[in-house]
């Protein structure tokens, strides 16, 4: 009988690839896979941990597992194995504090799951990679490459993920190919730094010829770009994402700050001033572009004039899709040993009158889609999701529960509610 293994996947997207990987390999392995953690010989929890939330989610989960394996006689032989980021975060410290876990993997051991924690991830999947994929038929993650080079002071990623790796253009291209033509709609292309593909490598290739060559995919169906970073921006890739007509009119460009005080100390690599060009000339270059951005508050020394004039930044450049988070303290980071760190109420405070402008600003803009003829594509019954909607963090669309999942309809807006629109009956 062939060992059955269960899975709880956490965390980004990103993160879910790996497990996407992992169980690929389990099952050409010739293991068999369960949904239910009750009846799995082996089970596997993919963690992340990015964020204090984060940490304590996956924490919760691997005591979960364990709890739940101690009060059923049933899973007294099964087998817990932790796996991902927090593994590789805390790879030392975690098997003396949970010593009931019968093992520990890090992301880039997805290669082979029973390999354990390795210090130096070197890891990217490929083309030709097992994988089992976790999300809907209509739409799919591919990750374009692996690690990051940047050394951001408040992200633990680089120590966990490892330098930036980037695969090579033409597996991506036949990834997404096969995907087309398996039906896929949407082509989410994500890594921890997308702008950057390619440039590790030699070869001449670049998210731009990247893009153009996917465009020459046939079928119907739109490729979204995910963790975009400014400083990798350029006019040709403007031009690029403006041609090509199956790249969706949107980016998600996480800017943290618009400071140049915090974005020295974040050390993001680009000033204020650049932010605000580059922001004009995407809106001047890609007609109809929606933007998701992120932003850090309460950051080691952040004053009360460096968060007004994110506040101005904020109602000036009205991002479509945004959103803010409180500085979370992470070991390991160069910022948890900064001086001036704010009280947890300056941060929740400045966190609070951030969204409020954030959710100010989403009524009006989607106030101003109404009446507006729209593409968009059928998430489940009755919801949908327009291009400016990246699955499972932005809004989604009410329409009419008739309309064919995993399709793409043409509706109008008629109305709005909160963060999502409501198609015209």
């Amino acid at each position: 009988m062939s060992t059955t293994v269960g899975l709880i996947s956490l965390g980004c997207a990103k993160n879910l690839i790996d497990s996407e990987v992992m169980i690929g390999h389990l099952a050409q392995a010739g293991m068999s896979l369960t949904p239910d953690p009750e009846l799995a010989d082996v089970l596997i929890v993919n963690t992340c941990s990015f964020i204090d939330m984060a940490k304590k989610e996956s924490i919760d989960a691997i005591f979960g597992a364990v709890d739940g394996r101690k009060t059923d006689p049933d899973r007294e032989r099964q087998k817990i194995i932790v796996a991902g980021c927090l593994s590789q975060r805390f790879a030392t410290e975690l098997p003396g504090i949970m010593p009931e876990v019968d093992a520990f993997i890090g992301p880039s051991a997805t290669e082979d799951p029973r390999d354990f924690v390795t210090l130096k991830p070197q890891y990217v999947p490929d083309f030709s990679t097992p994988r089992i994929r976790l999300t809907p038929d209509h739409f799919a993650y591919v990750k374009i490459a692996e690690g990051c080079n940047h050394t951001c002071t408040f992200c633990i990623i680089p120590k966990i993920r490892g330098q930036h790796r980037s695969r090579t253009q033409e597996s991506v291209f036949k990834e997404v190919e096969a995907l087309v033509k398996s039906g896929v709609k949407e082509i989410n292309l994500i890594s921890q730094d997308t702008t950057y593909f390619g440039m590790d490598q030699w070869e001449g290739n670049s998210l731009c010829t990247l893009l153009r060559q996917i465009n020459t995919i046939e079928g119907d169906f739109w490729v979204r770009l995910l963790y975009t970073h400014p400083a990798h921006w350029s006019d040709e890739l403007i031009e690029t994402i403006a041609e090509c007509d199956k790249v969706a009119k949107y980016v998600d460009i996480p800017l943290q700050h618009i400071s140049d005080h915090m974005l020295s100390a974040m050390k993001r690599v680009t000033s204020g001033d650049y932010i605000r060009d580059l922001l004009r000339r995407m809106r001047a270059g890609i007609p109809g572009l929606g933007i998701r951005t992120t932003f850090i508050v309460g950051f080691p020394g952040e004053t009360e004039e460096d968060f007004n004039e994110l506040l101005e930044f904020i109602r000036e450049f009205r991002f479509e899709r945004a959103g803010v988070f409180q500085y979370s303290k992470e070991e390991g980071t160069r910022a948890y040993k900064m001086d001036g760190q704010l009280h947890h109420a300056t941060r929740k405070s400045r966190w609070s009158r951030a969204m409020a402008e954030l959710q100010k600003i989403a009524g009006e803009t989607n106030q101003a889609q109404v009446g507006k003829a729209v593409r968009v594509l059928v998430e489940e019954p009755g919801v949908a999701r327009t291009q400016w909607d990246a699955p499972e963090i932005d809004g989604s669309v009410i329409v009419d529960e008739a309309l064919p999942v995993g399709e793409f309809a043409d509706i109008t807006i008629g109305d709005w509610r909160g963060y999502d629109l409501v198609a015209a009956r």
